[in-house]
């Protein structure tokens, strides 16, 4: 995403609709596929979300979405659709609704440690954590 497509902070910023209707779907539909989801995930939380954060988010931003563009309440595909079905019934969502819309952060989003929600949410003894690479480039 270049410059232009940002909005000022009060309109939000424009994100793909297939985007935003993985979010409020459920489905994978993003064009770009996992990094879409972290991408729009992480503006509205104003977070840089780990995997396992990403489901927290989603349930935490998908009514938001939905209160933003109430016009993409119900807008679901088939659960049965395979790939192609599913691209087909994404153009037309994109016809009906457009490319893109703004998106405007969630208001109140609890940051958590990533290491500490993954404790919390599978246990301590099952998280290992390990010291960086001194030698590695950041």
């Amino acid at each position: 995403m270049n410059d232009s497509t940002k909005l000022s902070p009060a309109e939000g910023r424009e994100f793909p609709l297939a985007d935003i209707l993985s979010v409020t779907t459920e489905r994978l539909l993003s064009r770009s596929h996992m990094g879409g989801i972290y991408e729009i995930l992480d503006y509205m939380t104003g977070d840089t979300l780990m995997t396992h954060q990403l489901p927290r988010a989603s349930d935490a931003c998908r009514p938001v979405l939905l209160q933003q563009h109430p016009q993409l309440d119900g807008v679901v595909p088939s659960q049965d659709a395979d790939a192609p079905d599913l691209m087909a019934w994404l153009v037309n969502a994109e016809r009906e609704y457009g490319e893109t819309l703004p998106v405007r952060p969630v208001a109140a989003w609890a940051s958590q440690d990533p290491i500490e929600e993954l404790c919390d949410k599978v246990g301590a003894e099952k998280v290992y954590v390990l010291p960086a690479d001194p030698t590695a480039e950041q």
